[in-house]
């Protein structure tokens, strides 16, 4: 008989639907200190189909990665507990400051947060002013937990 952490998890479409339909990513990092560092933040499936965000270069959660590439995120839904449905991914954060892959990036996130169809790559585009300030994070996947309460029953 599978256990029940067994009979709640996410199959790998399920997964991908809590993805489409989450709006925010909470994103831990490592502080100097030790302590997690957990901010909310927009996030697209980048081109590659990792999850990607941008922020500043200078964010604090940059600097974290930068001296740790080690991150968690937390993808969730539901408000009673029979409707909690969650995704926590632990993985390698990859900080690219390229600004036309920032571009894209910024470009998917509008067009998701507009709620737009995703544009086609376009490697013609001029990076605007902001992807010069900012850098992409890419998550690289590393070990994976999810659950689904409302398959208790």
């Amino acid at each position: 008989m599978p256990s029940s952490r067994d009979r709640i998890r996410l199959s790998e479409a399920e997964q991908d639907e809590l993805l489409e339909a989450a709006r925010v990513l909470q994103v831990a990092s490592i502080l100097p200190d030790g302590r997690p560092h957990l901010v909310p933040m927009w996030f697209v499936r980048d081109d590659d189909g990792l999850l990607a965000f941008t922020t500043y270069g200078n964010a604090q959660k940059v600097k974290n990665l930068e001296r740790d590439p080690r991150i968690t995120v937390l993808a969730e839904a539901g408000s009673a507990y029979n409707e909690l449905r969650g995704l926590a991914i632990d993985g390698r954060a990859e900080t690219v400051s390229d600004p036309h892959v920032t571009a894209r990036v910024l470009q998917l996130v509008g067009a998701r947060y507009g709620d737009q169809p995703r544009p086609d790559p376009d490697p013609t585009l001029e990076p605007p002013p902001a992807a010069y300030k900012r850098v992409t994070v890419r998550i690289h996947p590393e070990r994976i937990r999810s659950w689904d309460h409302r398959k208790l029953g």
